[in-house]
């Protein structure tokens, strides 16, 4: 990965204000691959009685991971969006635990980048939830 992917993407999770809401932070990024976490936050409960963490939450973690994994691709020439994120939630996020979130981006073509992403939580035998993606690449520019 060139420094270059490595600033656009660590500028993109930085210049997202519900990233920033959300207290993510970016832990590791290059070649395709980003890990963000999210620590727990009472803030963002989605049920009371339990103390779990919001789907919403969730869902924006991992977005955020995997658009940061295809901007870090050694292919990408520059920005995403998400075309299409499915999510697949295993079971509720452990109340107190942070959540992490680690994307790969495994293949780009000249408009879409495909990309996998796994959350956990402390117990990282068993998956908070998982997602599946296809991501915008967006045109090369001539110099």
């Amino acid at each position: 990965m060139t420094d270059r992917h490595a600033k656009m993407a660590e500028q993109f999770i930085s210049n997202i204000p519900h990233a920033k809401a959300l207290g993510m932070k970016l832990t590791a990024i290059g070649q395709g691959q980003a890990t963000i976490k999210m620590e727990y936050n009472e803030q963002f409960i989605g049920d009371p009685q339990t103390g779990v963490i919001h789907g919403g939450a969730v869902s924006a973690l991992m977005d955020t991971c995997c658009g940061a994994a295809v901007m870090s691709h050694p292919s990408s020439p520059g920005g995403t969006a998400t075309i299409d994120l499915r999510i697949d939630y295993m079971r509720a996020a452990t109340p107190g635990e942070a959540i992490t979130t680690t994307a790969h981006c495994y293949h780009i073509t000249r408009s879409v980048a495909f990309v996998r992403a796994t959350a956990t939580d402390n117990d990282t035998d068993r998956p908070v939830a998982t997602a599946t993606g296809a991501f915008t690449v967006e045109a090369r520019r001539s110099k």
